[in-house]
């Protein structure tokens, strides 16, 4: 079963850092793309940043500058995104949830599909 592991989250002033990572483990072929999303009180779940193929990254404008997506794959059924957090606002408090897209193969068929997998999410609180 493909799990997502996140960690990093916790309490820091405004103008300080953290850094979330989100290891996947599990029986997947590929890594589509690999993000990060935050969800406060009252609000839809966002995107913040993501990864694709490892390379390509896109950010919501009210992180770029301040936030930074990377990813490492250990191997082909391990991988690690991490999004490192500077100058942190009040305004980016908010549960962070991990999202991976995966190819993953469809049992005994030798075809494969794509599997679309949460992680538990971590809470970020930014004090003023």
């Amino acid at each position: 079963q493909v799990r997502l592991v996140e960690s990093g989250g916790g309490l820091v002033q405004a103008g300080g850092s953290l850094r979330l990572s989100c290891a996947a483990s599990g029986p997947f072929f590929s890594i589509n793309s690999m993000g990060w999303y935050r969800q406060t009180p009252g609000k839809q779940r966002e995107l913040v940043a993501s990864i694709t193929r490892g390379i390509d990254t896109n950010y919501s404008d009210s992180v770029k500058g301040r936030f930074t997506i990377s990813t490492i794959s250990r191997d082909s059924a391990k991988s690690t995104v991490y999004l490192q957090m500077n100058t942190l606002k009040p305004e980016d408090t908010g549960v962070y949830y991990c999202n991976a897209d995966l190819r993953v193969e469809v049992p005994g068929t030798g075809r494969f599909r794509s599997l679309e997998v949460w992680g538990q999410g971590t809470l970020v609180t930014v004090s003023s």
